[in-house]
């Protein structure tokens, strides 16, 4: 293990480190990890010597790295820790990158995906009528076929500071918003989207979008709160269009390979009602436009 006392600034991680811990730790009861039931306790979860003794590690320690003080960590002292807080793959990996401690991911070029706009557009059109965008890691929309401007005109028609997947989700009203079912499907947004953040957030980009998403939307702002984080994955979603109603689709990611973190995501539609009603949005492209400002 490395001295408690070696100093290592890690700059804006170490708050969120802290946060990230204590909510993990919250969640585990001592029954979960075959200690005997304990007094009634004034917090929920296990206490921080417990955590402490079951990773094998100093009270003092681990005090001091859940208080977010500048002490170093080794993978397998992290890796004793997120056993004990049962972290599951994605959430060792947040933990590993809020640490510090290199996760051997491959360099992320900021200039690539410039080098590859022309042969993503390409296939971005190629994939008609199956709606397709390219997107980065903070959710931003970069590129997008017709399809994809049919289902959501409010997106690609936004700002260009606005033209993001999570500001959509979480700011646009009702009258407008294409997801359905917000409420379960926001939880899930959040945490995946939190996994890459912990990739970036010393970025002032990033941390500039999180500070105006958690003034807009207080729905945001508590999801955020949580410290939830998941890895992403092909997921069923429905979407609502005030032309043709609602089309269920199934959206896979595919990364680019020389550009970490950017992504196309093509949405299929489950049933031919719903491919029907996609085809019908590209055969009517003024039903596509949104009929209405906020």
């Amino acid at each position: 293990m490395s001295d408690p006392r070696a100093p290592a600034s890690r700059g804006r991680r170490r708050p969120e480190l802290a946060a990230f811990l204590r909510s993990r730790r919250a969640r585990i009861t001592p029954e979960d990890v075959g200690l005997p039931p304990a007094p009634r306790r004034r917090t929920p979860g296990l206490r921080r010597e417990e955590v402490a003794q079951l990773a094998g590690v100093g009270i003092t320690w681990y005090t001091w790295l859940e208080q977010g003080r500048p002490i170093n960590a080794s993978p397998q002292v992290l890796e004793a820790v997120a056993r004990t807080l049962r972290l599951d793959a994605a959430e060792r990996a947040h933990l590993f990158r809020l640490a510090g401690v290199p996760l051997d991911e491959p360099s992320d070029p900021v200039s690539c995906l410039l080098s590859e706009a022309p042969d993503l557009r390409e296939v971005l059109a190629g994939l008609d009528p199956l709606p397709a965008a390219v997107s980065n890691a903070r959710s931003d929309v970069l590129a997008w076929n017709r399809a994809y401007a049919a289902l959501f005109p409010h997106l690609v028609n936004a700002p260009a500071a606005e033209r993001n997947t999570m500001w959509m989700a979480f700011t646009v009203p009702p009258c407008c918003n294409p997801i359905v079912d917000l409420d379960n499907e926001g939880a899930v947004f959040v945490a995946s989207f939190r996994q890459r953040y912990s990739r970036h957030m010393d970025e002032p980009g990033w941390d500039d979008f999180v500070r105006r998403l958690r003034a807009a939307s207080p729905e945001f702002a508590r999801l955020w709160a949580t410290q939830d984080v998941a890895e992403p994955g092909s997921r069923d979603k429905v979407f609502r269009h005030a032309a043709v109603g609602e089309v269920a689709t199934r959206a896979t990611a595919f990364d680019v390979a020389s550009a970490r973190g950017v992504r196309m995501v093509v949405y299929r539609p489950l049933g031919e009602d719903d491919r029907k009603r996609v085809e019908w949005l590209l055969d009517n492209p003024g039903a596509a436009a949104a009929d209405h400002t906020h």
